[in-house]
Order: C-alpha cells, then sequence, then structure tokens
C-alpha cells in the first residue's frame, strides 16, 4: 500500500515504522504497527501488509484516494553500512519490508539479498521499489518451488563459508520470524560479523507508553529491558539476550 505523506518520506529512515489507525471507527480501537518498506518519489511512501486479522482486512478494503491516520515515522532505524563493505540483508517473509527500505537507500549497491518464503507464490516482488536494480538477490522455499529448497539461513551459511576472508568487512542485517533471526544472530556472532536485526512484535501504542513490546537485554548491557518501539526496532545482535525470547 502506498501511502502520500511528504513529511514522513523526508523524516523516515530505514528500519522506522509507522502506527496506522486501519479504519475511521473506533473498532478496532488500536493502531496496528508498519514497517517503512520504501519510498516512491519524494511523497509515497510503503507499507507491506498480509491479512490475517480483522485489522489488516479493514485496512485492506482502503481504496485508493482514501484517507488512514497515521503516526510516525517511529523508532530507531538502521544506521547505514560504510562505503565499501559488503552489505548482506536476510528476510524471513514479510520481514523483506525494513530491508527493501534498507537496500533502496545503500548508495553501493554490493548488496546480497537472501529471502526465504514457504512457497514460490508467497514471494514478495521488489518491482514498485525504485532504486533497487543491480541487488544480487536468491530466495529459499521451504517447499522448493523456486529456489534454494529448505531455509534461507542455509544460503547464508553457504555464502559465510565461501567468504571467510571478506567477514571484517561485511555488515549484515536481518528481519524475520524468531528462529530465523536467533539463528543468523548465532551465526553471526560465530563469525564475528557485524550484525543489526529488526525486531517484529506487536504494540498498542508505539511510543514506550504501555511496556508491552519489552524483550531483556543481555548481560552486557546497563538495562535490563528495552522496548522494541522506543529503543528499537532495530538492535545490534549483542545487546539482547536472544535465550529469553
Amino acid at each position: 500500500m502506498g501511502l502520500r505523506s511528504p513529511e514522513i518520506v523526508a523524516d523516515a529512515k530505514p528500519g522506522q515504522f509507522v502506527m496506522i489507525r486501519v479504519g475511521s471507527g473506533i473498532e478496532p480501537l488500536l493502531r496496528r504497527p508498519f514497517s517503512i518498506c520504501g519510498r516512491q518519489g519524494n511523497d509515497v511512501f510503503l507499507v507491506l501488509y498480509r491479512v490475517v486479522g480483522k485489522g489488516t482486512a479493514i485496512m485492506a478494503e482502503t481504496e485508493k484516494g482514501g484517507r488512514l491516520s497515521v503516526l510516525g515515522p517511529l523508532g530507531n532505524g538502521f544506521e547505514l553500512p560504510k562505503p565499501g563493505q559488503t552489505v548482506v540483508l536476510v528476510a524471513g517473509g514479510i520481514g523483506v519490508a525494513p530491508l527493501f527500505s534498507l537496500a533502496q537507500a545503500v548508495k553501493e549497491k554490493d548488496i546480497q539479498f537472501m529471502a526465504g518464503f514457504g512457497s514460490s507464490d508467497e514471494i514478495i516482488r521488489m518491482d514498485p521499489i525504485n532504486d533497487l536494480n543491480g541487488i544480487n538477490i536468491s530466495f529459499s522455499t521451504d517447499d522448493g518451488t523456486k529456489g534454494h529448497a529448505g531455509l534461507v539461513t542455509d544460503l547464508l551459511d553457504e555464502y559465510l563459508k565461501k567468504n571467510r576472508d571478506r567477514s571484517d568487512s561485511m555488515s549484515l542485517f536481518i528481519c524475520g520470524p524468531l528462529p530465523m533471526l536467533k539463528r543468523v544472530a548465532a551465526m553471526a556472532l560465530d563469525h564475528n560479523i557485524s550484525c543489526h536485526a529488526s525486531l517484529e512484535s506487536a504494540m498498542a501504542c508505539g511510543l514506550g507508553a504501555c511496556q508491552g513490546c519489552a524483550v531483556r537485554s543481555s548481560s552486557q548491557e546497563k538495562t535490563e529491558f528495552y522496548h522494541v518501539c522506543k529503543d528499537g526496532p532495530v538492535f545490534p545482535i549483542g545487546t539482547i539476550d536472544w535465550n529469553s525470547l
């Protein structure tokens, strides 16, 4: 879905999100969080969603030219990789959304994009997003209908084994289901690769007031908990206690 807001497009950074009131009535009462998936020109930003409940079903009925109440951009986004670094993006399912936005913002297009889906008919195309030409993208599907038959972490494991001598110059960015995040975080720590994860969480406010999206921090951090909406959704993997998730 494309939403026209020059102000949000001007202020948004890759990895940030918005809170959308999906309908005009009071039901559902709470806004829904959506990653900013990219932009079109200087006035339209994109959100990626799957209809899974009442809220997204209502939003899916929004017609062209309709109006939605949007709060954002919110949260802390990705720190852009330094020039000359090899950028590796690993996504699972709808977790491609914030990574599309990051890929669009990276000026040097030496990007390895690995995306995993359940089946070929679930693959999300990059076509609506500008400036993604030249990216090296590879797919995995659980049922083997496109690309590698298996998990997206298999693709990453193979890539890291082939490029062990380049690990110091890699920047790894990830978003997707929790089991995938845990596996990739362990791989990144094992190879001593810089890695940032965009966490997904249910949110009621998006501002840190309700404290419903708390995650336990690692023992090296000064605080016991972080809040995904306020402190994230992007975190260096070493700041999170992955065993508690």
